[in-house]
Order: structure tokens, then C-alpha cells, then sequence
């Protein structure tokens, strides 16, 4: 038995379409955590574990992320298997630049050299750098928690045909294509937005449409 991380490939794949087009410099960051608030009691500690992270472009997505259905038990926390219920697949939409990455992992590890770090990390140690190195942001994401959101009132404060919904366990996230705000909107959009009842903003993690959210199943949502 393999845990299951692909719940529903149809949609998965309608998602890696709507990715951005890569630059050569540049790759999608993904990570696949153990969330307690997903398994109760089956999980003791922390909320949030860390299992897996990965670089991919849009061709090698799907099987990148395929390649995570290991056998349960594969994955730990601590002595204890990770149970299915726990995980979740997330990633940013926003590619990563490798060019910066490269040049602020030269840095970092300039630095843990320097003080003669003896517990460092270099592969974690780079994958942070390029987890923080952002080429251009083509979305700015909206975390909304709750599914108790009054969309209705988006259409007084921005152009709709620039927004992209995913409804995900505990809500939604809002993603706006900045390129595609009318010049009317641009400069009031942001706080407008946010003063609707949004959690967070920014160039953030999504959970994946199309694979598993503490048992729930990420999907895009037309609204307008």
C-alpha cells in the first residue's frame, strides 16, 4: 500500500497547464508537509512537518510528484509512520530564480564557513536560498480561511477576469495575475482585498489542485 498523493489527476494536470511558462533560470519549488490539524491524534508535536521538497519545471511535474507515492511508512516523524490523513502537497506558483538562489547560496555558505558552523546543511541550506529567491511575481495570492467569503464584492474592487480561485480544505486562495489589473485598480486592489477578511498575502505556498489536503482534494472554482 502506497500513500496516495495524486487524488485526482485530471485536475492536476489542468493546473501544472495553468502554471506560468518557465524561464532556462528558472524552476517550480514544492514541498510536501504533515500537518497535525489534518490527523488529531494520530500526530503528537509540531502542526507542521516538513516530509519532502523538490525543483520542477511544468514537463516533469506530474511525475516529480508522482514519485512521492511511496509505500506508507516511508515517511517519518520522529519513530512513527506518517499516516496518509496528515499530508499535504504544496507549492508556489511564483517560479523560483536559480540565478539568485545561486548567488545568495554562495553567501550563506560563505557565512557558515566563516563561523565554522559544524551542523550545517548544504543541500537544506540551498534549498532555503532558492525556497526566498522570487523572479518576477506573476500572481499575488489572497490566503482566505473560511468558506464564508462574500465574493460578490470583488467586482467593486478589481477586474475578475485576472483572478484565479482555489477552493482548499479550509477555504480558498485568491490568486491575482498582476500583469492583467486594469490601471484602475492597481493602486487600491491590494489593501482593498485585504480588508476583506484575508489571512495572509503574498508570494506564498498553495496547496496543489488535483492531491491530497489532509484528505480533501484542492480544485480551481469559477466564480464570476
Amino acid at each position: 500500500m502506497n500513500y496516495e498523493i495524486i487524488t485526482e489527476p485530471e485536475k492536476l494536470r489542468e493546473f501544472i497547464a495553468w502554471l506560468p511558462v518557465l524561464k532556462p533560470h528558472e524552476k517550480f519549488y514544492a514541498c510536501l508537509f504533515s500537518r497535525k490539524k489534518y490527523a488529531g491524534d494520530l500526530i503528537k508535536g509540531n502542526d507542521k512537518s516538513q516530509i519532502k521538497r523538490f525543483l520542477s519545471d511544468k514537463d516533469r511535474l506530474f511525475d516529480k510528484i508522482r514519485q512521492l507515492e511511496v509505500a506508507v511508512g516511508t515517511y517519518k516523524l520522529k519513530h512513527s509512520d506518517v499516516p496518509q490523513e496528515s499530508l499535504a502537497l504544496y507549492i508556489n506558483p511564483n517560479p523560483r530564480d536559480l540565478k539568485k538562489a545561486t548567488y545568495d547560496g554562495i553567501i550563506r555558505l560563505t557565512e557558515l564557513l566563516k563561523s565554522d558552523s559544524p551542523n550545517h546543511n548544504p543541500h537544506a541550506e540551498l534549498l532555503n536560498c532558492i525556497q526566498k529567491s522570487s523572479g518576477k511575481k506573476v500572481y499575488l495570492d489572497f490566503d482566505i480561511d473560511t468558506k464564508d467569503f462574500d465574493f460578490d464584492k470583488l467586482r467593486a474592487v478589481i477586474n475578475t477576469n485576472c483572478l484565479t480561485i482555489v477552493e482548499t480544505h479550509g477555504g480558498y486562495h485568491l490568486l491575482v495575475k498582476v500583469e492583467d489589473v486594469q490601471p484602475e485598480f492597481r493602486k487600491s486592489f491590494y489593501n482593498d482585498i485585504h480588508t476583506m477578511g484575508v489571512d495572509q498575502t503574498g508570494d506564498q505556498l498553495l496547496p496543489v489542485p488535483g492531491c491530497t489536503q489532509g484528505g480533501f482534494t484542492p480544485r480551481f472554482v469559477e466564480l464570476f
